[in-house]
């Protein structure tokens, strides 16, 4: 069969429009193949490896292996390895499905065990305390509204930083998340965040420019609210309450699992909730459906029973 020039650019137009992958996930894959080639084709680094195109299609999985000892011995962590792997074996799986090679060279390759740390969240007293916060303008009025709707639905923070109004419904008490992989699901939200989201988009008007779009959550001169503009946001809160731990907004995504996981010990339907990447795979979960969502979180959720019983 006849061999396309550029392999590398081929897979990457195949991660964005057949697998839809976002921007940020295609150029990791790229970088961890640039990596690996610079040491399969022995080039020094940044040099352009579109010359050693045809080169892919010959390497071995012995080749491939020394690859990965490599990295290992310059000190890349397993979590570091494991992509590169996964990006090898994403790109020698597409090579067959071009017919270009017979089989995947990569594909009974192993990294090494990373360890699994805990992710770290914060105490109840400790969410609470940093939402208590008086918020009497604009900008701390979104503020508020942010962290309480992270707390409430656990949402990632690009995740929550795409929302649009049109997202939220406010009579079902929900909110339409778009999340890894472009799968989008439907998330509860409590009482008290949608109290303050209501507080928010009040004021939100006074900030909206006439190219603002239809963002939520949007900055003092009207564009969308920018990650890292959040994740300063928060910090900044964070210090204001005197909290001993840095906050940012995976904090309070793990805060919300591990209090929803305290309060009804359903782990299938937290891992539902958070929009967990291997539920587009594992079947078990498929049979929770959002009305049993529903009644897990009513019942759990801290600030939701906080809401019930004023």
């Amino acid at each position: 069969m006849a061999q396309q020039p550029n392999w590398l650019a081929s897979f990457e137009r195949y991660l964005h429009s057949e697998r839809q992958l976002s921007p940020h996930t295609i150029r990791n894959y790229r970088y961890e193949l640039v990596r690996a080639g610079e040491i399969l084709f022995k080039q020094p680094q940044g040099t352009s490896l579109e010359a050693f195109d045809d080169g892919w299609l010959t390497v071995s999985r012995d080749e491939l292996q020394r690859v990965i000892s490599s990295l290992h011995r310059k000190g890349l962590s397993p979590r570091s390895l494991s992509l590169c792997l996964s990006s090898l074996k994403q790109f020698f799986e597409f090579l067959v499905r071009e017919q270009v090679i017979k089989t995947n060279p990569a594909k009974t390759l192993h990294a090494p065990k990373q360890a699994k740390p805990l992710p770290k969240n914060m105490d109840l007293d400790a969410v609470s305390h940093l939402l208590d916060i008086d918020a009497d303008d604009p900008l701390s009025k979104r503020d508020k509204a942010i962290m309480e709707l992270f707390y409430s639905s656990g949402l990632r923070l690009a995740e929550l930083a795409s929302l649009n109004v049109a997202d939220i419904d406010l009579s079902q008490n929900e909110v339409k998340v778009m999340g890894k992989g472009s799968k989008q699901r439907v998330v509860p939200i409590g009482k008290m965040a949608l109290a303050a989201i209501n507080v928010w988009c009040e004021c939100r008007h006074d900030l909206v420019k006439a190219d603002t779009g239809d963002a939520l959550f949007v900055s003092q001169q009207g564009k969308r609210l920018s990650h890292r503009s959040i994740q300063l946001r928060m910090k900044k809160w964070g210090q204001t309450q005197s909290l001993s731990a840095k906050v940012h907004p995976h904090k309070l995504r793990h805060s919300f699992a591990t209090h929803m996981l305290e309060s009804s010990a359903d782990l299938r339907a937290v891992q539902e909730l958070l929009g967990h990447a291997n539920l587009s795979t594992t079947q078990i979960y498929t049979s929770l459906d959002f009305q049993h969502l529903a009644k897990v979180y009513d019942g759990a959720h801290p600030r939701a029973k906080k809401a019930k019983e004023k």
